[in-house]
């Protein structure tokens, strides 16, 4: 089975000066790892049409799916949807869908100018629907257009999740070790090395003065990360119990 692969842009001028701290990249990666979809990268870029521009058709070349936050509202810096379009060389115009939505949505005399800008939407996309605050976010291609707002992002996710191709869910294990991180490398490479089909990673934390790592092991077969996790566990305890590293328990 192919896997489906993704990766991912957050917009906005916002992340990058660290007014606004991003809450998406969790969320999308845990979303698209219940799904069985590889992240496999993610950028943040500023409100600029070229770097936009840029980042969308490196990703798009690369991967099955690219999903892009932020740059969809009302306001002067919200340039996304330009700038996707351009990337994909179409041309973008207030769409009847689109306008139908805010018309339905806002009283009247509310929709002015700035928020019919949220109806542009670039020529051939399909709409993704929007439940919180109704202004649409767009596919095109294997570019998945959503707000910035978690929230709206959110829900945008619910929506499109039906339209993507799916693998095997990905299974994780997790061994904690009160032990140096430099006493778990080689050993944890020797497992590394029987066991291919499992990526393991090594994550070193500090709590109370006790020093550890927490192994990380992720696969699509549970035959093969079932023998990993009792590899590494045995692992563990004959370090443990060897006296020849320093323990915290």
């Amino acid at each position: 089975m192919t896997v489906p692969t993704a990766g991912l842009l957050l917009i906005g001028d916002e992340i990058l000066s660290g007014r606004t701290k991003d809450k998406n990249l969790g969320y999308i990666a845990d979303y698209l790892t219940a799904l069985g979809i590889d992240l496999k990268e993610a950028r943040v870029v500023a409100d600029d049409e070229n770097d936009i521009i840029a980042a969308v058709n490196a990703l798009r070349s690369r991967y099955t799916y690219v999903f892009t936050t932020g740059g969809i509202g009302p306001t002067h810096d919200d340039i996304t949807a330009d700038a996707i379009a351009k990337a994909f060389g179409v041309k973008i115009d207030y769409d009847p869908r689109g306008v139908a939505i805010l018309e339905a949505h806002y009283q009247p005399g509310q929709l002015n100018e700035a928020r019919m800008r949220m109806a542009r939407i670039p020529e051939g996309a399909e709409l993704i629907e929007n439940p919180v605050s109704k202004a649409p976010g767009f596919r095109l291609g294997g570019v998945f257009v959503m707000a910035g707002v978690p929230k709206i992002m959110q829900a945008m996710m619910d929506q499109l999740a039906s339209r993507l191709s799916r693998g095997s869910a990905i299974i994780t294990a997790t061994v904690t070790a009160y032990i140096a991180e430099g006493d778990l490398a080689q050993p944890l490479k020797e497992i590394q090395d029987r066991y291919p089909e499992v990526t393991i990673g090594s994550y070193p934390f500090e709590e109370s003065g006790k020093f550890g790592a927490n192994l990380v092991l992720r696969s699509r077969n549970d035959g093969k990360i079932a023998a990993a996790e009792r590899d590494v566990q045995n692992m563990v305890a004959k370090l443990k119990s060897s006296g020849k590293v320093k323990t915290w328990s």
